[in-house]
């Protein structure tokens, strides 16, 4: 690994704390993402709830990747904005959402859109709003294969649910939605799960086959699982995070081979012991729903371990021999880089000449754009 290659030119650097995306890594992910599914473009829908970000959308269609997955109306009206031809929205859209999808869709009527159902009242109340809208919504059935979060379990007579979907008027069933986030372990152990899983939702998918004159679609796992994916026919995979990568993922999925692309900097700003100093890399710069030894990596030296953690304050404990000053820079690995970008209004650029060259909105950070 290149030595020192998150250090930013002094002469480029701004008020910390930042989120710094580093332009070559970035796209180094990307090619590799490609290489990863054989150059078959058409297979990816990755989910853009890690960057949320309109300039790597439009790096996405200069590889010709031209679908996506998004997890808030916010994020799917981004992807229109931005042209993005197919669009996904994964999150059953209830109560005032529903207005808003039908509103996104009306709005951008050269994008294509659909989005995933659980539960016959759900659909059938989007196939009354689409009938008074005078629309065809298109969606994808959400099975839970066990992480218990959304979807019908896979135990369940979900295909009761789908033949449902089928016989309504203004509702296009356009296939399965998979996300199995809950996989842990070596990529084996991961692949076997989400092996028998698929197994199991293929065989009851032959009862559904038959009765559509066109092809399912699945739309099927997250980073841990997209690898297993991308060897099955007619799946699109849908990995997120590979585009900065993250602490996490990086201990975990290390046989992916992405590279860390998003690092956060701070600031020494004070130091209360001879043996920690306080940096400004608080809660409000990086996700802390973890643990602390789980929240970041210190770049600049292995010895520098988090110990306490609030708003706007990081103390560090120097546990090796190098000193820090007040006003030193510190660099680190965000552990889980979505939520962490989520805090951000903006992140700032890195060229391959390790300066500050642009800025990028995290647009789709807020809940709402215009709709």
């Amino acid at each position: 690994m290149e030595k020192n290659w998150w250090e930013i030119n002094p002469e480029t650097l701004v008020d910390t704390p930042f989120l710094a995306v580093y332009e070559d890594r970035l796209q180094y992910n990307i090619e590799h993402l490609i290489v990863s599914v054989k150059g078959n473009v058409e297979k990816l829908r990755p989910h853009i709830k890690t960057h949320k970000i309109g300039e790597i959308l439009e790096l996405f269609k200069v590889y010709n990747i031209n679908k996506v997955k998004c997890a808030t109306i916010a994020e799917a009206e981004l992807s229109a904005m931005h042209q993005i031809p197919d669009i996904l929205l994964a999150y059953q859209p209830i109560g005032f959402k529903k207005e808003r999808w039908i509103s996104l869709i009306q709005q951008y009527p050269n994008c294509s859109f659909s989005t995933i159902v659980d539960n016959v009242e759900a659909v059938k109340s989007l196939n009354e709003t689409a009938k008074r809208n005078d629309l065809t919504l298109s969606v994808f059935l959400d099975l839970n294969t066990g992480m218990d979060r959304t979807g019908i379990s896979i135990s369940e007579d979900w295909t009761t649910l789908g033949e449902a979907i089928i016989e309504l008027e203004n509702i296009h069933f356009a296939g399965i939605h998979i996300y199995d986030g809950h996989l842990k372990g070596d990529v084996e152990t991961r692949k076997a799960k989400a092996s028998e899983a698929f197994s199991i939702i293929n065989q009851k998918l032959k009862s559904i086959q038959p009765k559509l004159n066109y092809e399912l679609k699945i739309v099927a796992g997250g980073s841990n699982t997209f690898p297993f994916y991308a060897e099955q026919e007619n799946v699109e995979c849908s990995p997120g995070t590979f585009v900065f990568w993250d602490g996490n993922y990086g201990a975990n999925l290390p046989e992916q081979k992405f590279k860390p692309a998003a690092v956060l900097v701070g600031t020494v700003i004070s130091k209360p012991t001879r043996s920690t100093f306080c940096i400004d890399i608080g809660y409000k710069a990086v996700a802390s729903e973890n643990p602390i030894d789980k929240r970041l990596v210190i770049l600049n030296d292995e010895n520098l371990i988090p110990i306490s953690h609030s708003e706007e304050h990081l103390i560090i404990e120097n546990r090796g021999e190098n000193q820090y000053q007040i006003g030193d820079t510190i660099y680190a690995l965000p552990y889980h880089v979505c939520p962490t970008c989520a805090l951000y209004d903006a992140v700032q650029v890195v060229n391959a000449a390790h300066q500050i060259c642009d800025q990028w909105n995290v647009a789709a950070r807020s809940r709402k754009i215009n709709i």
